[in-house]
Order: structure tokens, then C-alpha cells, then sequence
């Protein structure tokens, strides 16, 4: 599983990606922590505000930090298939 942080590396986008280190730890699962900090590798994703969170290209949350138990329920529901 690919896990991307999209942001430029401000606070919140730090937060993001202890947030959802953390929800990979909890999960139990094998994941790739990817950083993604190139306004254009982002504007890709159709992303306007960071920081966000996609799970396997798929983009979960934007402009916003979820906790990590809601991490964790979508790296659930990606490994399960959905």
C-alpha cells in the first residue's frame, strides 16, 4: 500500500504525516510513507487545498488532518477492497 502526504511541509502537513504514520502502525499493515511536496505533483491529483491524503493514488481527505483512527478505517476498507 502507498500511503502520500500531499503538502508542502507546513505544520499541518507535518501533523498529517504523524497522523498517518501512526494509523499504518495501528493497522498493522505494509505501507510506503510517500511525501509529496511538488505543487504540480499535487495539482495531479486534482488536490486544491493541503494538505491531503491518498491511500494507493486514491485521494481520502483534503485540507483538513484526520485523526488517525479514521486513517485507519480507510487503510481498512483499501486493504479489504474498497
Amino acid at each position: 500500500m502507498r500511503v502520500q502526504i500531499l503538502g508542502t511541509g507546513c505544520p499541518k502537513c507535518k501533523k498529517l504525516a504523524a497522523n498517518a504514520e501512526e494509523a499504518v502502525r495501528q493497522a498493522g499493515v505494509e505501507a510506503q510513507i510517500e511525501k509529496i511536496t511538488g505543487v504540480a505533483e499535487i495539482a495531479k491529483f486534482g488536490v486544491m487545498f493541503t494538505p491531503a491524503l491518498a491511500l494507493d493514488g486514491q485521494v481520502k481527505a483534503a485540507g483538513k488532518i484526520p485523526s488517525v483512527p479514521q486513517i485507519v478505517q480507510w487503510i481498512m476498507d483499501v486493504q479489504a477492497g474498497g
